[in-house]
């Protein structure tokens, strides 16, 4: 199971789309490795800067509708390279969830109030995640607070995301 716990990336807007998340000029690369620099280049929030802003970050927090537009793995495998197996936020796009899950990582989903009080509480960071997710409980920490979220994600994607991924999980299973 991948890392679930570290520094957060503050993303504060909805319909964050894959164009965003990775060009599409990238979408030839090979390798995922070959992603890493390109994460959230064509990002536009005030005062974000994808090179700056995304070193030493291991999870995202956003708004409603993240991972629309093109339906691509590339999205996914361009977080998972730098680090962040973690996204949470109000709603996803419904393929980007699930290629989430199919890489073994986490698309966490919160109600627009839990998402509001993060933003409230610990924006724009400094800011840490705990993951416990035998419990299916984040804890966030900065600002001198610390809250505890509870979120649920069905059984089928919980177990992929226990194997690592839908190519894991099928070694084990089939």
């Amino acid at each position: 199971m991948k890392n679930f716990t570290g520094n957060l990336l503050f993303l504060d807007r909805s319909d964050i789309n894959t164009d965003e998340i990775i060009p599409a000029k990238y979408l030839t690369e090979n390798f995922k490795e070959a992603l890493r620099p390109h994460l959230l280049e064509d990002l536009k929030i005030a005062g974000f800067e994808s090179g700056r802003d995304v070193k030493d970050k291991q999870a995202i927090i956003s708004r409603a509708n993240f991972g629309c537009g093109s339906s691509r793995e590339h999205a996914p495998w361009a977080l998972e390279v730098n680090g962040i197996n973690i996204v949470i936020a109000e709603n996803f796009a419904r393929i980007f969830r699930q290629n989430m899950f199919n890489c073994g990582m986490l698309a966490v989903e919160l109600p627009a109030a839990d998402i509001n009080d993060i933003f409230l509480t610990f924006a724009p960071g400094p800011a840490r995640l705990t993951l416990d997710f035998a419990a299916d409980c984040l804890t966030l920490q900065g600002a001198g607070a610390e809250k505890k979220y509870a979120y649920s994600i069905a059984a089928f994607d919980k177990s992929l995301v226990e194997a690592g991924g839908w190519v894991d999980y099928a070694d084990k299973k089939y």
